[in-house]
């Protein structure tokens, strides 16, 4: 991962949507529109950015949790809604068991990402959540062998 803020900054706004224009990258950067194809094109030389596609996924999410989020009844397309508007989701799944929802979260700190979990909770709608933290990943797009 990038350790420098402005890149990390620009890879997760890529990563919502790679066809950003680069003036309207770098005006919610606060960065001139030459300065930002530079850093592009020096992620891309690295191996950041391969065909405008992150090469990881989780670029700058210095903590991951997965939240399953139970719903009251008929309220699924507006809980779906509202989550996806809670910055920091990075997925959101309909599954089978015990709850309705899993939402992939993404944060640089565990702080963001309390918030995130609470206003995920805080939705009309949602009864309940549980959430579990990510310690470690085994096995994954950029993890070879595993322990």
């Amino acid at each position: 991962m990038p350790n420098d803020v402005l890149d990390r900054a620009l890879l997760d706004l890529l990563r919502r949507n790679a066809r950003t224009p680069t003036a309207t990258l770098a005006r919610r950067l606060g960065l001139s529109r030459s300065t930002v194809q530079g850093r592009i094109e020096r992620l891309e030389r690295e191996g950041w950015i391969g065909g405008y596609t992150l090469v990881e996924p989780h670029v700058g999410d210095r903590v991951r949790a997965h939240v399953m989020v139970t719903l009251a009844p008929r309220f699924s397309a507006s809980v779906e809604r509202a989550i996806r508007q809670v910055e920091g989701v990075r997925e959101l799944h309909a599954v089978s068991g015990p709850a309705d929802l899993i939402a992939m979260l993404g944060a640089d700190s565990p702080e963001a990402l309390d918030r995130a979990i609470d206003e995920i909770g805080a939705v009309t709608g949602v009864e309940r959540t549980h959430s579990a933290m990510i310690l470690s990943t085994k096995l994954g797009p950029n993890v070879r062998g595993g322990a």
